[in-house]
């Protein structure tokens, strides 16, 4: 492609950029109840840290190329982003699926990735929010004794605050009334048990849940924590975005979707990178190869991806993390001798549906 189309917002470069606000208005039929607020009465973003689940994903020197994202990638993040739906990533396992949404996150600085890691026994409440209801009353139980604060005799000392006990979860934090979107990746969705994924059509269509806990306090605010760590403030225990965050759900295709929620999804098929790409995200991980004839060098490295790329074509599936091994266990000695290489190419590079 010799220009970028001008309905793009995320463009796939890795540079971090303010092309967010260029983002138009939601279609009507994706139109929050806090879409409309003055900036000054949303949330800031927190900033992006720079720690080391930033650098699993996007390389310590890649700067967000670590995943180097196709055309056909970039249309569709962009069709979520202008539609307000979700994007569904299926693919093979380690592929890069999930390091899409950290991409997405520091190339239009979106705040730290809010990841939801999904298991058989994940509910949708889980991502909304958690209350400590036993430390509550635990904490209330010593008051009462006057174990924690002593009060004036016969009077009881009041229930401690409900805000100190409770947290929102991924999905809940990434609803708050953002002044950008947030990133939520819900990560590996087809462990889940069959209901999860209609579960999750009510909070993706309205934008908003209510905190019953919290909604039994007469409209008072409470201090809540988010899964960033941040204390908000949350009135009559409703929590209702201004902007749809990102959604990224990632699938090793393990399992059929129910049509309803499909529907709702923009739907992305992960394949397997070409050598370039792969090029391209061991450059950002390991920097760029050294010269000679060592395991660091562009010869040795260009081989290795090579011998990935045939096994993954004609033997069976392979992850890239697994090429990432192998490259550094070659730049730290197992290339310079027989034995080495042979436990790069049978151990370190054996297909994951290989017995």
């Amino acid at each position: 492609m010799t220009k970028k189309p001008d309905w793009w917002v995320y463009e796939g470069t890795g540079t971090p950029h303010d092309g967010i606000k260029n983002l138009p208005k939601a279609p009507p039929w994706r139109a929050f109840r806090h879409g409309g607020e003055q900036p000054a009465r949303l949330l800031d973003t927190p900033q992006a840290p720079d720690d080391d689940a930033v650098h699993r994903h996007l390389g310590r020197e890649g700067q967000g190329v670590a995943y180097q994202a196709g055309e056909r990638e970039i249309h569709l993040v962009n069709l979520a982003l202008h539609l307000r739906r979700p994007l569904l990533l299926t693919g093979k396992p380690g592929t890069g699926k999930s390091t899409l949404a950290y991409a997405v996150a520091q190339e239009l600085k979106l705040g730290p990735v809010l990841r939801w890691g999904i298991t058989s026994r994940s509910t949708l409440k889980d991502g909304l929010y958690e209350y400590d209801a036993v430390g509550r009353l635990y904490d209330a139980g010593l008051r009462n004794a006057g174990t924690l604060t002593g009060g004036r005799e016969g009077e009881a000392p009041p229930p401690p605050d409900i805000g100190k006990y409770m947290w929102l979860g991924p999905l809940g934090t990434a609803l708050l009334p953002w002044k950008r979107p947030r990133v939520l990746l819900i990560d590996e969705i087809d462990k889940s048990d069959m209901d999860f994924p209609n579960d999750l059509l009510n909070v993706f269509e309205e934008g908003e849940f209510i905190i019953p806990e919290l909604a039994r306090m007469e409209g008072k605010e409470q201090t809540v924590m988010t899964a960033d760590r941040k204390k908000v403030q949350v009135k009559g225990g409703e929590v209702a975005c201004a902007q749809f965050p990102f959604v990224v759900l990632t699938s090793n295709e393990e399992r059929e979707f129910p049509m309803a929620f499909l529907r709702r999804c923009i739907r992305l098929e992960i394949g397997a990178a070409d050598k370039g790409r792969l090029a391209g995200m061991v450059a950002a991980h390991l920097g760029e190869p050294g010269t000679g004839g060592n395991g660091s060098s562009a010869e040795v490295r260009g081989k290795i991806i090579g011998d990935f790329l045939t096994k993954q074509r004609e033997k069976g599936t392979l992850a890239n993390d697994q090429l990432l091994n192998a490259l550094l266990m070659a730049e730290r000695g197992l290339w310079n001798d027989e034995t080495g290489r042979a436990l790069l190419d049978e151990d370190l590079l054996r297909p994951l549906d290989r017995g």
